[in-house]
Formats: C-alpha cells, structure tokens, sequence
C-alpha cells in the first residue's frame, strides 16, 4: 500500500469514528499518523527528476506576498492591475503555468507579488503542479487567496484543506508549547493551564508514533491533539492570509455585504477596477511595514527615501539597516514622531520606532 492509499484510508477511518471520550485517544493516534504520512509525501524523492522551471523566483524587495487560488479566478489580472508585469490572461484555465513576479510599490516600500499558477484539489499531493507552487506560497510573508465570488464557499474550504494537509497554517498563531526530546530520563509532562483536549496518556501515544519516548513537554494553554502534532513535527509555517473575493459586480449586494464582513475578507473586481486601494491598504497592515524617515543635522528630513521596517523594529534595526557599522559608533539618536513622549526626544538603541517616525542618529 502506498503513502497516499494509507493517508485516504486513514481519513477514512477518522471520518467514520464517532467523537466522544472513549475514542480521543484513537483519534489523537490517527492525527499523529496522518501527519507523519503527509509529511513523507512531502520529503523530496531520491530521483533527481526536472526542477520546476520558472518556480525558483529570487527573494526581492521589502515583503513578498502569494497569490494563490484556482484557475481562472483573476490572479493575473490582479497582478497586470497592481504591477507593471504583464501577465498572460485569458478566459481558459491554467493560462499562467510558471511563477511570475511583479512588484507593488506602495507607499514607498516595493512588495514582490508571486502570480502562482492556480492550484487544483489535490494539490498536496503533487497534483498539477500542486508541490512547487505550495512550496513558494511558505516562503511568502502573506498569503492572498484569491477566490471567485460567484463560487460561493467551495474554493476557499478546498485551498484552505490543501495548505492544512501541507503544514501551512493561515491566520493562526504558534501553540504555546514548549517541546524538547532529551536522551533519556522517560516523559516530563506538565501544564500551567487546565487542559481539556489533550491528557498524559494521549501525548505519550502521540510521542511514541514519533519514536520519542524521552522529552519534556509543557502545555502553556489548552491545546488540542492537532496542534500538539504540529509542534513535534516542528516544520508548520504559520501565517497571516488574506481573502480576497474577486468578480463581486456578477453577484447581488447582499452576498457581496456578507463576503466583505467575514474575517480577514476584502471583496474586490479586477474587471471594473473596484476597491483595489482598499487591499492595498489592508495588505501593508498584515505585512505589518512601518516607514521611518533619516534626517542629518541641520536639514529638512527626507521624505521622498523612507527606511521600510517590520512593525516593532527598534533604532538598532534602523542603525543595521543604514550601514552595518552604524550600531558599533552609535552615540545616541533624535526621534520626532507617534514613538516619543516629546518631539525631538534623544533615545537609545533599545526604542522601539513607529510609522512614519524621524530619526536623527548621533555618532560617537
């Protein structure tokens, strides 16, 4: 029996197991075998076959963004809309059948945008293509899923199962767990919380499917068996991901109200060109991208040449940023802006910047 006949029989047996207390344990092994199985299929094979052409796309600008979804959805259109690449579209699927790059230069930060081709059920199983294009959506910063609003639910519920079965979690943050395997001395459990999913006996089931019968293992919150998988396995990529809904001018008000007030959803049209700078806008907040202008002694900041950060960066991150040296000779810094109590404020290493924050830096 092969890996993907024992992943559909075990998907089976899990989906005819009735969930009660008597069977948590059963199901908790069953995930664990799952998991290891997915995780097999996605190791590549000892055969050097062709690489995937056209799929190993440079790492470039400030923050890079997937645009996945399925054929025929709008996906070069978006990217020929946001960009100046031009990528080939056409009312037949699979139009686009490598990666194609483009850049949005948007608020003076450039964010590469990867036009993947679309994805089909069974992705994860190397369908189509599925395993290359996968492959560059975890090396993404953001995930825009772009779905047809006249489909309904049905192509976000498949995407959504085909990233799962990958180990690419979307909008969800790291289980609070801390997991180490020693070489001997048996199981450690422990918790700092009351746990309701996940008991001693069902993590030592889980552990030895791993072959790891010696670790410590504290729950810091109630996790369930799933996540504790996720964080044996330890190769989950967690990221924020955005619903995009295109061709909202084919369907009725109401359904396009309903779309645009789900989570993390915003409702589009490439075709009539509508509510494209509101994406724009939401997509540099889940990129989580501050701007923060340099000023020398004496002059006016400059405006036009921003320093693009992660939200939370600090002066050090700027000094490293500027010029590699800078952090060494550093003496102190003037920071005007929403990060200070009081314009210009002399701050440390240590101050953590905020958009659209000036800085002047003072060597020694």
């Amino acid at each position: 029996m092969g890996i993907l006949e024992k992943i559909a029989e075990i998907e089976r047996e899990i989906a005819r197991t009735q969930k009660n207390k008597a069977t948590e344990y059963h199901l908790g092994l069953l995930k664990a075998k799952l998991a290891k199985y997915r995780s097999q299929l996605l190791e590549p094979s000892k055969s050097a076959g062709a690489k995937g052409e056209g799929f190993d796309v440079m790492k470039s600008g400030d923050a890079r963004v997937a645009l996945i979804g399925f054929p025929s959805v709008g996906k070069s259109t978006f990217l020929s809309l946001m960009t100046s690449t031009a990528s080939e579209a056409a009312s037949y699927e699979f139009t686009t059948l490598t990666c194609i790059p483009g850049v949005i230069e948007y608020k003076g930060a450039n964010i590469q945008l990867l036009d993947l081709p679309g994805i089909i059920e069974g992705a994860a199983q190397g369908k189509g293509r599925g395993r290359q294009v996968i492959a560059v959506a975890r090396t993404a910063d953001v995930v825009v899923m772009m779905l047809d609003a006249t489909k309904g639910d049905v192509q976000r519920d498949l995407l959504e199962k085909e990233l799962e079965s990958v180990g690419i979690r979307l909008n969800r943050r790291k289980p609070n767990i801390y997991f180490k395997p020693k070489k001997g001395g048996g199981l450690s459990y422990n918790s700092t919380v009351p746990l309701t999913q996940c008991s001693e006996k069902l993590v030592q089931l889980i552990l030895h499917e791993y072959k790891i019968f010696n670790a410590e293992v504290l729950f810091r919150e109630d996790c369930s068996p799933d996540e504790f998988i996720d964080v044996i396995v330890g190769n989950r990529v967690y990221m924020p991901c955005l619903y995009v809904y295109n061709k909202v001018d084919q369907i009725s008000i109401e359904e396009v109200d309903r779309l645009a007030r789900r989570p993390h959803s915003v409702v589009i049209s490439c075709g009539m060109k509508l509510n494209l700078d509101y994406l724009l806008e939401t997509l540099w907040d889940y990129l989580s991208l501050i701007c923060i202008y340099t000023k020398k002694r004496g002059e006016r900041p400059d405006f036009n040449d921003a320093i693009i950060m992660r939200r939370g960066a600090s002066v050090e991150h700027c000094c490293h940023r500027i010029h590699r040296t800078l952090a060494s000779q550093f003496k102190y810094a003037l920071v005007w802006g929403t990060s200070t109590k009081y314009s210009p404020q002399r701050v440390g290493l240590t101050h953590i910047m905020e958009h659209e924050d000036v800085i002047q830096i003072v060597k020694k």
